[in-house]
């Protein structure tokens, strides 16, 4: 068995292999309602007959101007949950589990008439200028995050991850460059992720675990580097954040430092994160090379590798890999014949 095939379990989480399809926007809610539709269904349902262990449905958003477009998917009502709820069922049964990343665009929502952040700082000269948030607002945004984190129970996940990545709402009121506030959410930058991590583990089941998607490192100039992601990262563990996802970038314009663009760049970040904090690590960013993949876990550099465009191009990328990999092959048994 290949230890990309291993099952890898973390308190009530069990996966069949370290597959992970990471969150990708497919912008694609017709009625701009927040539902995820038949698009989203066929999506993530044929990526769980093509093998992966864990599907981390897309950046789902807890109030409307809080998505990066009006296509984008939303739990700000309860309205949502039978959609998903369809979605979900249909994964569990070709024996993939499933995570939805729960998240606010805060100054990078595109279709907010006037976007919200920490401060008023734009993206870019091309961007619109975010309102800076309340205090009081901030303390009812957590709010919604946690209770977009029960519709995400109601409607069947396996576990829950908030999007901390990518220039989203935690990850401004983190980034030293982008919070500018004289209040407790300006003063301590961790506070903002700290409060909602553990308002959405109050709601969760014991045994379910909560991943939360990170920038390591930012690439604008005077962006934070490693060692204040690794910081922020150990705050939202001890807060109560089980898994990492380490990722990198995504706050605006990139300046001197640029990120990778070979397989398995980012790597090294996760590896970082794991060592310093011995917590699991799901690692992203160019893995679509199945032995690659295999490496990554095998070196025990991570615990879990995220696959994004890799699957977009392969439905099927988790069973092929296994098997360019190991020889073994466990296909549906409609599919059996072909192998």
């Amino acid at each position: 068995m290949s230890h990309l095939n291993s099952e890898f379990t973390f308190k009530g989480l069990s996966l069949k292999n370290r597959i992970v399809m990471p969150p990708m926007c497919q912008y694609s809610v017709e009625a701009k309602d927040g539902k995820p539709n038949d698009w989203h269904f066929v999506h993530y349902v044929s990526r769980a007959i093509g093998g992966a262990g864990l599907i981390i449905m897309e950046m789902t958003d807890v109030e409307p101007d809080g998505r990066i477009t009006d296509y984008d998917l939303g739990l700000w009502s309860d309205e949502h949950i039978p959609a998903f709820k369809r979605i979900i069922s249909e994964v569990h049964k070709y024996g993939a589990k499933v995570a939805i990343q729960i998240a606010h665009a805060g100054r990078k929502a595109e279709d907010a008439a006037v976007p919200v952040g920490p401060s008023d700082i734009a993206v870019g000269p091309e961007h619109k200028k975010p309102r800076a948030l309340t205090t009081e607002e901030v303390k009812q945004m957590v709010v919604k995050y946690k209770e977009a984190a029960v519709r995400a129970i109601e409607a069947g996940v396996d576990t829950i991850e908030l999007h901390g990545a990518h220039g989203y709402l935690i990850h401004q009121f983190h980034s030293p460059a982008i919070n500018n506030r004289s209040d407790e959410y300006g003063q301590d930058l961790a506070r903002f992720g700290v409060e909602v991590i553990q308002a959405v583990k109050s709601v969760m089941p014991e045994h379910m675990p909560l991943i939360l998607r990170i920038s390591a490192v930012e690439y604008m100039d005077e962006g934070y580097d490693l060692a204040h992601g690794i910081e922020m990262s150990r705050r939202y563990k001890e807060a109560g954040v089980d898994i990492l996802h380490v990722s990198s970038g995504g706050e605006g314009p990139v300046g001197a430092r640029r990120p990778g663009n070979y397989p398995g760049y980012q790597v090294p970040f996760a590896r970082a994160v794991k060592q310093a904090l011995d917590v699991p690590v799901i690692a992203v960013g160019l893995l679509d090379d199945a032995k690659l993949a295999e490496a990554t876990v095998a070196n025990e550099d991570a615990d879990l590798v995220a696959v994004a465009r890799g699957m977009l191009r392969d439905p099927y990328w988790a069973t092929h890999a296994i098997q360019e990999v190991s020889g073994e092959v466990s296909a549906p048994k409609q599919y059996a014949r072909a192998y």
